[in-house]
C-alpha cells in the first residue's frame, strides 16, 4: 500500500474508531488530522495554524448570534406567540394542530436555524398537547420531528454557513441563505400534504374556535416577534447589512422585545439563556476549527481527487454520478451529525460536483443541506428523530411506520431540488445577485 493509501487508512480509521468510542466530534477531528499528519510528518504548526485560522472568518460570528438569538426567543415565551399566531391561520382545518406544527416550524427554523433546537422547544410544547388533544404520538411525533427541517433550509441556518466556509471558493453567505427560502417553502408545502390527508383519514379534531377580540390581540402580539424574522429576512435580502450584523440586531432586537414589551424575560432568564447557550456556540466552534485541520490532511491526500476517479470509473454519465452522491449523502447522514458532516465531506465532494459536474456552486450547496438534514430524522442516529421520541415517550421502531409518508415527500423534495437548479436559485436571480 502506498503511502497516501495508508495515510487516508489512518485519518478515516482513527476518526471512526474515536466516534464509536464516544470522544466528542470535535476532539475526534482534531486527533486524527494530528494522527496522520504524524505519519506523514507534516508539521505539526500547520496543523495548528489551519485550527487557528479557521476562526479568523467574520461570517462565523453570525453562528453565536443565530444561537443567541434562539435562546433569547424561546426564554422570551415569543415562540409560544408564534404558536397561537399560526394556530389563526391554519388551526381550523382538519389536523390543525399538526399544520400549526408545521407552519410554526417553518417561523421559527427563521430565526433558530437549527433542526435539533426546533424539536427541543417546539416539541416539548407541541407533542405533549397533540397527545392531549387525541393525536396518536406516532404521528405527533413525526410531523415535529420531518417539519424541524425546515429549520435547516430556511435563513438563518447553521448548517449553510458551515457549508460556506468549508467551500472555501468566495461563496457569499447571504446569497446562499436566500437560495434556501423557495427549498424551505416547498418542504414546508410537501409536509403539509400527508399530515392533512393522515388527519383528515382518522378524524383528528380540529383547534379551539378564537374569537375575533382573541384573534385580534394574537395577531398584534405576534407581529413583534416576527420582526425578528423580518430582520435577518431583510438584512441578508436587500445587502443592507451581512449575515453576520443581521443577526447581531436580531438577537439584539428580540432581547429588548423579550424584556420591555412582552416582559417574559427576567434577568436570571436572561442568564439562563446566555449559560444554555454556552455549551451549543462551544461545540460549534470547536467542530468548525477541527474540521478545517481534518479537510487540510485531506487535501494534503488529494482524498478529492481520489473520489472523483473512483466515481468516474463507475460511471460516466453526470446524472448517475450525482444520483451516486445522493445516496452517500443519505446513507452518511445515517451515522453522523450533520453539521460534522457538512464540514467534512464539501472539501471531498465540492470539487467533484462543482469542478467536474459542474454544478452550480450556490445549487449545491442547498442539495448538499438538504441531503444530509434528512439523515436528522432517520434512524440509526438521527438527532432530531431520537429527540423527538424522548420528549413523546416512543420507542423510535414504534414510530418509524409514520414517518413513512414524511420520508416519501423529502426523497422526492430532495430529487426535484437536485435536478431542477432554478428552484434553488430562482430568487437571487430575480434579485440580481451573482449565482
Amino acid at each position: 500500500m502506498t503511502t497516501a493509501g495508508i495515510g487516508i487508512g489512518i485519518l478515516f480509521g482513527t476518526l471512526f474508531l474515536l466516534i464509536l468510542l464516544r470522544v466528542p466530534i470535535a476532539f475526534s477531528l482534531g486527533i486524527s488530522a494530528v494522527a496522520a499528519a504524524l505519519y506523514l510528518e507534516i508539521p505539526l504548526l500547520n496543523i495548528y495554524m489551519k485550527t487557528v485560522t479557521s476562526m479568523q472568518n467574520f461570517v462565523i460570528v453570525a453562528c453565536p448570534f443565530f444561537i443567541i438569538m434562539a435562546q433569547f426567543m424561546a426564554f422570551g415565551g415569543i415562540t409560544k406567540k408564534l404558536m397561537r399566531f399560526c394556530n389563526l391561520i391554519v388551526g381550523r382545518v382538519p389536523g390543525g394542530t399538526a399544520l400549526v406544527n408545521i407552519l410554526v416550524s417553518m417561523l421559527f427554523g427563521g430565526i433558530s436555524g437549527s433542526s435539533t433546537a426546533d424539536v427541543s422547544s417546539i416539541g416539548a410544547m407541541l407533542i405533549p398537547a397533540m397527545v392531549e388533544e387525541g393525536y396518536d404520538t406516532d404521528y405527533s411525533v413525526a410531523v415535529t420531528v420531518t417539519s424541524s427541517l425546515e429549520g435547516v433550509m430556511i435563513p438563518p441556518s447553521q448548517n449553510m454557513l458551515f457549508y460556506s466556509v468549508a467551500a472555501a471558493s468566495g461563496i457569499s453567505i447571504s446569497t446562499l441563505l436566500i437560495c434556501g427560502y423557495v427549498p424551505g417553502i416547498l418542504l414546508t408545502l410537501g409536509l403539509a400534504i400527508p399530515a392533512f390527508i393522515i388527519a383528515k383519514k382518522r378524524k383528528y379534531p380540529l383547534s379551539e374556535k378564537v374569537d375575533s377580540k382573541e384573534k385580534l390581540k394574537i395577531f398584534l402580539e405576534s407581529v413583534a416577534g416576527l420582526m425578528g424574522i423580518v430582520i435577518v429576512v431583510v438584512g441578508t435580502t436587500t445587502g443592507i447589512c451581512s449575515a453576520t450584523e443581521s443577526a447581531a440586531l436580531a438577537a439584539a432586537y428580540c432581547l429588548v422585545i423579550a424584556v420591555f414589551m412582552y416582559r417574559s424575560l427576567s434577568f436570571r432568564q436572561f442568564l439562563e439563556s446566555l449559560y444554555s447557550a454556552l455549551p451549543i456556540m462551544a461545540m460549534s466552534l470547536a467542530i468548525i476549527a477541527c474540521s478545517n485541520a481534518f479537510s487540510y490532511v485531506m487535501s494534503y491526500l488529494k482524498v478529492p481527487a481520489l473520489l472523483s476517479q473512483v466515481m468516474l470509473s463507475i460511471s460516466t454519465n453526470r446524472n448517475v454520478i450525482i444520483l451516486l452522491m445522493l445516496a452517500l449523502m443519505l446513507v452518511l447522514g445515517c451515522f453522523m451529525d450533520m453539521g460534522v458532516l457538512i464540514l467534512v465531506t464539501t472539501p471531498i465532494l465540492y470539487p467533484l460536483a462543482v469542478g467536474t459536474l459542474g454544478m452550480n456552486p450556490y445549487h449545491f450547496g442547498v442539495v448538499l443541506v438538504f441531503g444530509f438534514a434528512i439523515g436528522l430524522c432517520t434512524p440509526p442516529v438521527g438527532t432530531s428523530l431520537f429527540i423527538g421520541c424522548k420528549i413523546g415517550n416512543i420507542p423510535v421502531e414504534k414510530c418509524i411506520k409514520a414517518f413513512l409518508p414524511f420520508y416519501i415527500i423529502m426523497f422526492a423534495l430532495l430529487l426535484i431540488l437536485t435536478f431542477i437548479p432554478e428552484l434553488s436559485l430562482i430568487l437571487p436571480r430575480m434579485m440580481g445577485l451573482a449565482v
